[in-house]
């Protein structure tokens, strides 16, 4: 039987023995998925630890070439039909897997996405369907009256308002956690690699979109995503999140507001 393929790209991220924990007691006792992290050049007693997983196959890079990068030679070279686009620090079920395998068949979509939730229960936010820098200074910036002032502004740039009682068709989707047909992702080349790091994942939708493709977001299914926000605590991701939003824009067209 076709394994679905779940790719993890990991770089030191201690969140991920937590997702391959839940993998090992949820998801692997099925028979029904393979497992491939690619480490970006991690510790080497870090990459130990991730070998110890029986179900792992690990792909050791000598140095950190990114996200995209890094699921490409997963995802790229691989025979099976479905994929999933899993971090390193997600908790998921099978039951939400399936469910979201179902919905794929069903819908003959080239991606799903599930709801993602904080580890308290409440919901991320992380569908769009328009992106414009003005957006982003205010969730970085966060200043309370601006905030208030551009409440509506804010939920709409969020998704706020999708149904959480059906599915939708979306523009773009978060990369946290996406099942790909695998066909369809290497038909638009998967990821685009000039993207280290951030808006790979909204570059990759508005591909599949232009393709004529579809990307159907389930909030029957969830995941958990321990969301670390490194561009808000690290001036180096911080930095990185800027020169991915600058390519972003110069390809799809600049919006400011």
């Amino acid at each position: 039987m076709d394994k679905i393929l779940i790719s993890i790209v990991t770089y030191n991220s201690k969140d991920i023995f937590q997702t391959l924990d839940r993998l090992a007691a949820e998801v692997i006792p099925s028979g029904d998925f393979q497992v491939v992290v690619y480490d970006n050049g991690s510790e080497a007693e870090y990459r130990q630890k991730i070998a110890s997983y029986p179900f792992v196959t690990l792909l050791a890079a000598e140095k950190n070439q990114g996200f995209g990068y890094g699921h490409n030679q997963v995802l790229l070279p691989a025979k099976n039909r479905y994929a999933i686009i899993c971090n390193p620090d997600i908790l998921v079920t099978k039951a939400d897997v399936d469910v979201m395998i179902a919905k794929m068949k069903q819908q003959e979509a080239a991606a799903v996405c599930p709801k993602v939730l904080n580890l308290d229960g409440s919901t991320q936010h992380l569908v769009r369907h328009r992106l414009a820098v003005f957006d982003y200074f205010l969730r970085f910036v966060s200043i309370r009256f601006l905030n208030r002032l551009f409440d509506k502004r804010l939920a709409d740039f969020e998704c706020r308002d999708l149904p959480t009682d059906r599915d939708s068709f979306i523009k773009m989707g978060s990369g946290c956690f996406m099942l790909v047909d695998v066909a369809k992702f290497k038909a638009i080349d998967g990821f685009d690699e000039r993207f280290f790091m951030y808006f790979e994942d909204n570059d990759l939708c508005l591909r599949f979109g232009k393709a004529g493709e579809q990307i159907l977001y389930t909030p029957e299914a969830q995941v958990t995503h321990l969301y670390g926000k490194g561009a808000h605590k690290s001036f180096r991701l911080f930095r990185i999140f800027i020169q991915s939003m600058g390519k972003f824009f110069s390809k799809w067209g600049w919006r400011f507001f």
